[in-house]
């Protein structure tokens, strides 16, 4: 089995993830001289900050991809990603602490 592979009756012809929920496609640019690996439900906004891209419409989005998977962004490349709205209670806390709120609350 590979990571994020999913096995299913052959009956089956194709399975949807995220179905129904908000995207969003922006384009990032890894300004920085490392290789930055983003996960699956990493909370968006708050990725490395060598990553270029406008991360204010990303509050209360992760990538649009498996779970347990990742992409890695090689330095200097530049790649348009899509981004999913976190679904259930969207309480987002920890990462690196730059957002701890409910998604789609605004600070006061």
């Amino acid at each position: 089995m590979i990571a994020g592979e999913i096995v299913c009756n052959e009956q089956i012809k194709e399975i949807c993830i995220n179905e129904n929920r908000n995207t969003i496609t922006i384009s990032i640019e890894n300004c920085g001289d490392r290789t930055v690996q983003i996960g699956s439900h990493y909370h968006f906004y708050e990725t490395n900050y060598a990553l270029n891209f406008n991360r204010e419409p990303t509050k209360g989005y992760h990538l649009n991809i498996a779970a347990g998977m990742s992409i890695r962004v090689l330095a200097g490349q530049k790649m348009d990603v899509e981004l999913v709205e976190f679904s259930g209670a969207k309480n987002i806390a920890g990462f690196q602490g730059k957002f701890v709120q409910k998604a789609g609350q605004k600070n006061d």
